[in-house]
């Protein structure tokens, strides 16, 4: 049987796990993620209203330039918008604290993603998917992991590196009637799916 729902998609994973040690550094789910889309800050309060007053992230995969003659590890980045109402600036500066923390050191941080999701996996009861390789037509087995119930092939990062940019006022939509707070980072990762079993 092929599982052709399951895809890989890193970003799932890395929101996953930020998503997991912040809420569990604040002790409450604080901060909600959101892939990008064309939409504006009063649209996104107004239909997760329940998401007002935490920090939100909107997010976007980028494929970067392959350098290396090497093709299956892939180079990419994932650029975050970070959104807090402007009365809680306290938590918005803690959670690019922890962004940082977490995912600035290299290697140590991709070894730490990596079984932090071996553990999700081993919970889960070691889940695979069944897929067709699109360039052979050969059926392939990859281990998978269930975030927010759907299916995701589990990664292997290699390197994790991050950096903010200075056009955070740029990321402020001007025309809401609230005030907002916003900061602009961009994680840079190295990664590839471990070959088919």
């Amino acid at each position: 049987m092929t599982d052709n729902l399951a895809i890989a998609h890193p970003p799932i994973i890395i929101n996953e796990y930020l998503r997991e040690k912040i809420d569990g550094y604040f002790g409450s789910g604080v901060i909600k993620f959101f892939p990008t889309g064309p939409t504006n800050i009063d649209d996104l309060t107004e239909n997760f209203p329940d998401a007002v007053d935490d920090v939100f992230v909107v997010y976007d995969r980028m494929f970067r330039l392959r350098r290396q003659a090497f093709p299956h590890i892939k180079q990419e980045q994932v650029l975050y918008y970070f959104y807090k109402k402007a009365n809680g600036m306290k938590e918005l500066v803690e959670t690019i604290q922890l962004v940082q923390d977490l995912m600035d050191r290299g290697d140590e941080s991709a070894q730490e993603i990596n079984s932090w999701l071996s553990q999700k996996w081993i919970a889960q009861g070691m889940p695979t998917a069944t897929r067709n390789n699109i360039v052979t037509g050969n059926s392939e087995t990859f281990d998978k992991i269930t975030i927010a119930g759907e299916d995701f092939l589990l990664p292997y990062f290699h390197e994790f590196r991050i950096f903010q940019l200075e056009e955070a006022r740029d990321i402020i939509d001007f025309g809401t009637a609230r005030t907002w707070a916003g900061n602009k980072m961009i994680i840079n990762y190295d990664w590839h799916n471990p070959a088919p079993k």
